[in-house]
């Protein structure tokens, strides 16, 4: 044991997995003890190596950042991940983090900053790009002013479920079939729902469901 953070870099790019490799292995205090270049290896590798953080990469074909670390923090929670991507989109940020990423890095953060996040996640401390903690904050006040914050316990559960129904895709007859219900009946608790929450159309509808963790953006 060398007392060095052991670091898994995840990116499905060679030329930008390499990159992170070598900027990482520069400091003396972290140790690059992996590389995977798609979900699925990362989770394989984390079980084999059991690293302190893993450097996770989102957009990635089969398994995505989201599932693998999603999959990673239920199976291994003393390995923190951290995202780190060129997505400083909401949808992005919202998604991750509800994953169980400890933070959210973007790739034109200069190498300092990188590690240094690395450094502050294998303590278990939230890492947030600068771009991405303003997108937050701004988020939350909009939230707040809306009412959001508090709206979504109003809703009964009946309205949870069509919420959750309507964020994945289900059109109104679709849900009315699953859910044993009449079309008219389904349209109502949609009115209803889209009221207390003071949203007005599906893609509303679709950001608030993976902000909540209700559905993942995969499934919107």
């Amino acid at each position: 044991m060398n007392g060095k953070v052991r670091v898994l870099v995840v990116d499905d790019h060679d030329v930008v997995r390499e990159g992170i490799c070598l900027v990482l292995d520069r400091d003396p205090e972290l140790e690059v003890v992996g590389a995977a270049s798609s979900g699925e290896e990362a989770i394989a590798q984390v079980h084999e190596l059991e690293p302190d953080v893993v450097v996770m990469d989102i957009g990635m074909p089969g398994l995505s950042g989201f599932e693998a670390t999603r999959q990673i923090r239920r199976t291994h929670p003393a390995t923190q991940v951290l995202a780190l991507t060129v997505h400083d989109s909401e949808a992005y940020v919202f998604q991750m983090l509800q994953a169980g990423a400890v933070g959210y890095v973007v790739k034109r953060a200069p190498a300092e900053e990188v590690i240094q996040a690395v450094k502050r996640a294998s303590r278990g401390e939230s890492v947030l790009h600068p771009s991405v903690a303003k997108l937050l904050i701004k988020d939350y006040l909009s939230r707040v002013e809306r009412g959001e914050e508090t709206s979504y316990d109003t809703l009964s559960d009946r309205e949870r479920e069509i919420l959750k129904l309507i964020a994945e895709g289900q059109t109104n007859k679709d849900i009315a079939e699953m859910l044993f219900l009449s079309v008219k009946t389904v349209q109502a608790h949609r009115g209803n729902l889209m009221r207390k929450l003071g949203m007005h159309d599906r893609t509303e509808l679709v950001k608030y469901a993976i902000r909540k963790g209700i559905i993942g953006l995969d499934e919107a």
